[in-house]
């Protein structure tokens, strides 16, 4: 397959991508996973293959971006600008179905380390000590701006790395910000979360006093074990979910 430069597009539509980056999950299904909203993702950047045999090329390179594909959701952008740029540079297709297939686990695991078990818990750990300090809503609406800029800004960094790169997306994921950023995350959200937990156990318990609070600590030690000991069975959702139904009907009863 011949090459079709992507300079033939001074500026490619990387906004618009992005905009359907954000639905990416939204036809998730067990047989493809998020592959058919990637593909739905990587349309505009494929549409300057229309005119290459007679349209073939446009509608080959489509199919394949909407296989089967399985990642965090917000560096999905990083597998569409890299296949989208490798399409454009006359990568064979099945070369391009490889490197989808080898972005999967990275990805996955580069986001989880990032998102869910960095930027998500500092956020959210910031936000809880600002609401026990008397911030109240402006610290929950700083969470919402603060943590939707970071993630945003991660979502157009993926996508416009993996265009740049295009099949050479590896040393994407080598850059030495993304290296420093996935080092300190793991730290930052250790030591913020550290702070937040005695800060919110302070303020939450403010209402109790005397016998109360020991009785407090008894259900939270009670808690713990309990959860230790069914742990293949019962989760800290439900055993949440279980406490304030007891505290429901304990305060209609008290009333």
């Amino acid at each position: 397959m011949a090459a079709v430069s992507p300079t033939t597009r001074s500026r490619p539509p990387l906004g618009r991508c992005l905009l359907r980056l954000f639905t990416v999950q939204g036809s998730w299904n067990y047989e493809r996973m998020q592959g058919v909203g990637m593909g739905v993702a990587e349309e505009p950047l494929l549409r300057d293959l229309r005119g290459a045999n007679g349209g073939t090329t446009y509608h080959a390179a489509l199919a394949r971006g909407a296989h089967f594909f399985n990642a965090h959701p917000y560096l999905c952008g990083l597998a569409v600008g890299a296949t989208a740029r490798a399409e454009h540079d006359g990568v064979p297709g099945e070369q391009v179905e490889r490197l989808r297939a080898a972005l999967c686990g990275p990805l996955g695991s580069l986001g989880d380390r990032l998102v869910w078990a960095g930027w998500l818990p500092i956020t959210s750990g910031l936000a809880l000590i600002g609401v026990a300090f008397g911030l109240g809503f402006p610290a929950i609406l700083g969470f919402v701006i603060v943590y939707n800029v970071g993630h945003v800004a991660l979502r157009w960094w993926a996508l416009r790395a993996g265009w740049a790169y295009g099949a050479r997306v590896a040393m994407a994921l080598r850059e030495p910000v993304l290296q420093r950023a996935t080092a300190l995350s793991g730290p930052a959200m250790a030591f913020v979360v550290g702070v937040a937990l005695p800060v919110v156990v302070r303020y939450l318990s403010g209402g109790f006093v005397g016998w109360s609070r020991g009785l407090l600590a008894v259900a939270a030690a009670g808690g713990v074990a309990l959860l230790w000991w069914q742990r293949a069975r019962l989760t800290g959702l439900r055993f949440g979910l279980a406490l304030l139904a007891v505290a429901a009907l304990a305060g209609g009863l008290w009333r």
